[in-house]
C-alpha cells in the first residue's frame, strides 16, 4: 500500500501531465509569431494582449465554425437523448414479448466501427440530395450516439424500484404519464450525464464532419481548427492556439459546471435501489 507522500508524488505528476501542456497552449495563444519562431517554447510571452483571440474570431472564422458545430450538435443531442430515454424506458419498465433481442441488437450497434458506415451514408446522403447541407451530421450523429444512449438509460432505469411504476399505475397514470412524470425526474442526473459524454464526443468528432462537410461554409470546430493555418498562407501558431483554447477552455467549462450532476449521475446506475 503506497504512503502518503509517493501517493502525493504520482499524484503531482498526473496534474503535472494534465495541467502543464494546457498552461503552455493558454500561454501560447498570446506569443507572437516572432516569439514562436525565434524564442524557447517555454518562454513568456512579452504582454497578454487579446490580439490573437481576435484575429481568430475575424479572419480566422472562428464563430462561423462554433456557430455550425452548435447547430449539427444540438439538434443530434436532443434527439438522442429524446429516443435514447424512451428506448430505455421501453426496454427496461415495461414488459413486453421481444424486448431482450432489441436490447442485445442496440448493443451490438456500439461495436460498429464508425469507419465502416461513412462509405454507405455518403451514397446514401448523395441520393438524397442533403449534401451540401448540416442534416448527414444530425443524422449521422444520432444514429451513432443512440446505441450508448439507449444501454446507458437502461441500465438507469433498471435500479429504479419497480414498485414506484407499479404505484403510478394504480394511482391512473398511464405509460406515458409514468414515463414522463415519474420516469424522467428519477434519471435527470443521469440525463446529464450521458448528455454530456454524447456532447463531447460529437462536438469533438472529426472524422464525420471532415467527410460529410464538402464547404468552408459548413465546416465545424474541428475541420476549422484542422484547416485553419492554411487561411494566412503560412502557419500562424498565435491565432491558431488562440482558436485551440476557445474550443478546450469551453468545453472545460462546461464540464466544471456540470461536474456534480455528472457524479451523481455515474453512482446512481452502479447500484440497484
Amino acid at each position: 500500500m503506497l504512503s502518503g507522500v509517493p501517493r502525493v508524488l504520482v499524484t503531482g505528476l498526473i496534474l503535472l501531465f494534465i495541467v502543464y501542456p494546457m498552461i503552455w497552449m493558454l500561454l501560447g495563444s498570446f506569443k507572437t509569431q516572432d516569439e514562436f519562431l525565434g524564442e524557447p517554447f517555454w518562454s513568456l510571452p512579452d504582454s497578454f494582449d487579446p490580439v490573437n483571440y481576435v484575429e481568430a474570431f475575424t479572419t480566422g472564422g472562428m464563430g462561423h465554425y462554433i456557430a455550425n458545430s452548435a447547430l449539427a450538435v444540438l439538434p443530434s443531442l436532443a434527439l438522442t437523448l429524446l429516443l435514447g430515454v424512451a428506448a430505455g424506458f421501453a426496454l427496461e419498465v415495461m414488459v413486453w414479448k421481444g424486448r431482450s433481442p432489441i436490447l442485445l441488437a442496440f448493443l451490438a450497434g456500439i461495436m460498429v466501427p464508425g469507419q465502416m458506415i461513412l462509405l454507405p451514408l455518403f451514397t446514401i446522403y448523395f441520393k438524397l440530395h442533403l449534401t451540401g447541407t448540416l442534416w448527414p451530421l444530425i443524422i449521422t450523429y444520432t444514429a451513432t450516439g443512440l446505441p450508448l444512449t439507449v444501454f446507458m438509460m437502461a441500465t438507469y432505469f433498471r435500479a429504479i424500484p419497480r414498485e414506484i411504476f407499479e404505484a403510478s399505475t394504480l394511482d391512473g397514470a398511464s405509460i406515458l404519464r409514468s414515463f414522463w412524470s415519474v420516469g424522467v425526474p428519477m434519471v435527470r442526473n443521469a440525463l446529464f450525464t450521458v448528455g454530456l459524454v454524447q456532447f463531447f464526443f460529437t462536438w469533438n468528432d472529426l472524422l464525420i464532419a471532415l467527410t460529410f462537410t464538402n464547404s468552408n461554409e459548413l465546416q465545424t470546430v474541428q475541420v476549422g481548427l484542422l484547416n485553419f493555418t492554411g487561411q494566412y498562407g503560412a502557419v500562424q501558431y498565435g491565432p491558431t492556439f488562440a482558436a485551440i483554447c476557445v474550443n478546450v477552455f469551453g468545453t472545460l467549462a462546461i464540464y466544471l459546471v456540470m461536474n456534480q450532476r455528472i457524479m451523481q449521475g455515474l453512482t446512481a446506475g452502479a447500484v440497484k435501489g
